[in-house]
């Protein structure tokens, strides 16, 4: 009979669980109407529960004349919480604590006249974000390759979107000392995400079926899909159990279940039960 085990770090993280809790109490005690700005996390099940419990969406602020603005845990450009308040509306920073750390350094490597770069997704709104703080003198590498036919100065400084891997990090670390007299690192990549990519990645090595399950438009859930999938060809990312498929499971002895750090348990929760009802997986926990 299959068994199915949870990895032992998955789902939401301090940040998001942090701002989950703030937009859940402003729903009930701040000014209305209450928005978020931009998605709360990436995590459109989320975001359609919090519309459910009286948070909408403002893509911008514009969408939101009135009431009330949370800053979603991304982070936005300083110029948006200044505009927000500019036009009266009561401003909740759920900004988490681990993206304004990447803030401050940003603000201090460009303060102290370092080239900066950052590793992270070009677009990204965590990326967008310490961006604003670094006065647009900053440029964004995704890997080491991204590198080649830019400028690089002598002095160098670097922090991370707090999602990204180490490998990626040491990467793009070791092409630049060999172009620059002094690179300074700030490693701002968030523990909680180390934690969830090596306890993904520790399951998927002994697993038959790996699930993740999270936002697709969840960077560091993708990036959980891919570490699963190189040690374990049989992975799936769904962000919703309705999308768990039986055939999946044929012949798996172990089915291991990771989710993103935007992933509520509740929702881990639904894809081990429909695993379980559709296959007679028993829970190994």
């Amino acid at each position: 009979m299959a068994r199915i085990e949870i990895a032992a770090h998955a789902g939401v993280c301090y940040g998001v669980e942090r701002a989950l809790s703030m937009a859940a109490d402003a729903a009930t005690s701040a000014p209305a109407p209450v928005h978020t700005l931009g998605p709360l996390i990436h995590n459109p099940l989320v975001v359609k529960e919090l519309e459910a419990q009286g948070v909408g969406l403002a893509e911008t602020l514009d969408d939101a004349s009135s009431g009330s603005i949370i800053i979603r845990a991304h982070g936005v450009v300083p110029a948006v919480i200044e505009q927000a308040r500019a036009r009266d509306l009561t401003v909740l920073d759920a900004t988490c604590p681990y993206v304004k750390r990447v803030h401050a350094a940003a603000e201090k490597l460009v303060r102290e006249g370092y080239q900066l770069i950052v590793v992270g997704e070009s677009g990204h709104p965590e990326v967008e974000g310490i961006m604003g703080h670094a006065d647009g003198a900053a440029r964004v590498v995704s890997c080491a390759e991204d590198l080649v036919g830019l400028e690089i100065s002598q002095r160098v400084g670097v922090v991370v979107q707090t999602t990204q891997t180490q490998a990626t990090l040491a990467d793009v670390v070791s092409a630049l000392l060999t172009r620059a007299s002094e690179v300074r690192v700030i490693n701002t990549i968030c523990s909680a995400t180390q934690e969830r990519q090596q306890a993904a990645s520790e399951l998927a090595s002994r697993a038959d079926v790996m699930i993740v399950v999270g936002g697709k438009n969840s960077g560091n859930t993708r990036r959980l899909a891919q570490i699963c999938t190189e040690r374990c060809e049989r992975t799936h990312h769904v962000e919703d159990a309705c999308e768990i498929d039986p055939a999946w499971f044929t012949g798996a002895g172990l089915i291991g279940i990771t989710a993103g750090a935007s992933t509520p348990a509740s929702h881990i929760e639904r894809a081990a039960k429909a695993i379980m009802e559709t296959t007679g997986a028993v829970d190994a926990r």
